[in-house]
Formats: structure tokens, C-alpha cells, sequence
């Protein structure tokens, strides 16, 4: 059944169908960001795009140990994207074990196994900004450890021990060192890309496990109070201030290849995660384009500043 099959059969979906008569879409559109299929769509579609049904989604928080988004509902699916602990994610559509739908945060659609979603309430109040944060058992670093949860993870801080130095999460005790109020976001992207160097490159992950080149960019710039989108070709038209060609590069421009996107840790340094060396990097710029083929007619697509 799907998650709003209620809807579909209600007075409103009946009043929205009256409202307008369409024979399409309206214009093109990006399908990764639009939750549309061939048999039903966001409700809030509705009116500029057709659909056979229009679904209101039910809101969804991603288990502690995050879940993949894929391509379709298939453990073998290729993975877009990764949904990490705490985010939400607004459920269209279910069935079997799969769900689809699209995460909160960024708007990207797909599918994802339903045992990695909760509809518990709780809602985030901070994020953790380290590599990786432990959770003890008690507020002591001599306990313990419960649980740990990776850069990005969401979290509901109930809490603070009488010390000052820990916070109570679900399940145990997180130092207060390691997750920033989501009301804050003011990290150094670079310092967090930094700290990610050795993180193992997979092809949609975002965490500070494992991830892509534009999961790093996505999750750093989330770090710092920049919502960006969650590909790199999306990012190039969304983020920043082009540069201008005399213009040197510094210390946070990002840098656009085809297919891949990086961040500079200095004039001439950049962190990538990539397939080259399947791992998050530091290493020249230079380099990096060197590696293209020969006859490859633009290496770099755009160098943008993030205000």
C-alpha cells in the first residue's frame, strides 16, 4: 500500500484532480529532485505536473546506522546517495521492504529499505562535525563504548551531564566536543575535509565513513551553514560565484571537473574524494588535471567561490 493511498480516495484528492487538467509536464524537469513516477507524485506537484495520483508524504527519521538511497527497490540497485542518522525522509510510496520517496534535506529521490526508517518524533538538535563520535555508556570516557555515530549523523541531544562535558543522546553519553547545534553551523569546511582525508571513496556515500566527491562537498558546506545539492553538476550551477579567469584560486573555492568536484585546501591544493586513489585525498591541483586524457576539452568546468 502506499503511504498515501488515504488521500487518494479523500474528498481533497478529489477537489485538487477538479482544480486542473493537465496533459503533462509542464516543463522539463530533474527527475533526481522531483518526486514524480509514472503512477503517482508529490502532492505538492500538483497543478504543475499530471499524475495519476498525488501522495502526501509521511515524514520518516533514518535509523542510527543510515540506509543507501538507490535506484530502484533492489538490494542490487545502484546507490544515488546515502540518508544518515537523524535526517528525514518523506515517504511516497511503500512496498514489500522498500520504500520511495526523497530525503529531506536535499530533495534527492529514491528508494531505501524500510527497517532503516523510524517514525520516531524526536527531532535533531545537533550534528555531529568530527570523523566519528563515540558514545559511552555513562559520562565518562572510562565506560564503555555503546555506540558511535559518523560526520553528518544527526542527533537529539536530551540533555548535559552535571560536568558540562558530555551529552545525553539515545542509547548513552556523546562529548559535548563532537556535535554542533544545528542552530550553529559555522565549521571551517576545509577543517572538516581535512579530517576526512583516508575516508574510503563510495560511489554515493556522504559520511564521514565513506564518500563520494560531491558527498564531501555536500556534507563539509552542511558543516558550515551551506545547503548545497547532492551532485556535482548540480552543485556547479548552484553554489557560488564563478570565477573569473585571472581570478587565483584559495582556501574553500571549489573546483569542477566532469563528474567530479573538489575543495581547495590552499592556492594550489586540492581535497578530493575519488576513484583514482579510492580514498579522500590531498594533493595538487595540478595533478589532478594532469590525470585527464589528453584529449579531454575542458578539464576544469568552473571554479566557483561559496560566499
Amino acid at each position: 500500500m502506499d503511504a498515501g493511498s488515504a488521500l487518494q480516495d479523500s474528498p481533497d484528492a478529489a477537489a485538487i484532480r477538479q482544480r486542473f487538467v493537465l496533459s503533462g509536464p509542464v516543463a522539463d524537469y530533474d527527475p533526481r529532485v522531483t518526486p514524480i513516477r509514472g503512477d503517482l507524485a508529490d502532492i505538492a506537484l500538483a497543478g504543475r505536473f499530471f499524475a495519476p495520483h498525488y501522495v502526501a508524504p509521511q515524514l520518516h527519521r533514518v535509523k542510527a546506522d543510515g540506509a543507501m538511497l538507490r535506484k530502484a527497490g533492489n538490494r542490487d540497485a545502484e546507490a544515488v546517495s546515502q540518508l544518515l542518522a537523524g535526517e528525514g525522509f518523506a515517504l511516497l510510496d511503500s512496498a514489500g521492504e522498500w520504500g520511495w520517496g526523497y530525503g529531506v534535506h536535499d530533495g534527492y529521490c529514491g528508494y531505501v529499505l524500510l527497517d532503516g526508517l523510524t517514525r520516531d518524533d524526536a527531532e535533531p538538535t545537533h550534528v555531529v562535525h568530527v570523523r566519528r563520535a563515540l558514545v559511552f555508556a555513562e559520562p565518562s570516557i572510562k565506560t564503555p563504548v555503546v555506540a558511535s555515530l559518523p560526520m553528518g549523523a544527526r542527533i537529539a541531544v536530551q540533555g548535559v551531564s552535571e560536568c558540562g562535558r558530555f551529552f545525553a543522546v539515545e542509547g548513552g553519553w556523546m562529548s559535548v566536543r563532537h556535535a554542533l547545534g544545528l542552530d550553529a553551523l559555522t565549521c571551517d569546511p576545509v577543517d572538516r575535509a581535512l579530517q576526512l582525508i583516508g575516508a574510503p571513496y563510495l560511489w554515493g556515500g556522504r559520511s564521514g565513513d565513506a564518500l563520494d566527491c560531491s558527498g564531501l562537498v555536500q556534507l563539509v558546506l552542511m558543516l558550515a551553514g551551506h545547503a548545497a545539492p547532492r551532485d556535482s553538476d548540480q552543485q556547479r550551477d548552484a553554489l557560488g560565484r564563478a570565477l573569473a579567469d585571472p581570478e587565483p584560486l584559495q582556501r574553500g573555492d571549489l573546483v569542477f571537473f566532469p563528474g567530479h568536484v573538489g575543495i581547495m585546501a590552499d592556492a594550489d591544493t586540492l581535497v578530493h574524494a575519488n576513484a583514482h586513489w579510492m580514498q579522500v585525498v590531498a594533493e595538487p591541483l595540478a595533478d589532478v588535471i594532469a590525470r585527464f586524457p589528453e584529449d579531454t576539452p575542458q578539464p576544469v568546468l568552473a571554479r566557483k567561490r561559496i560566499g
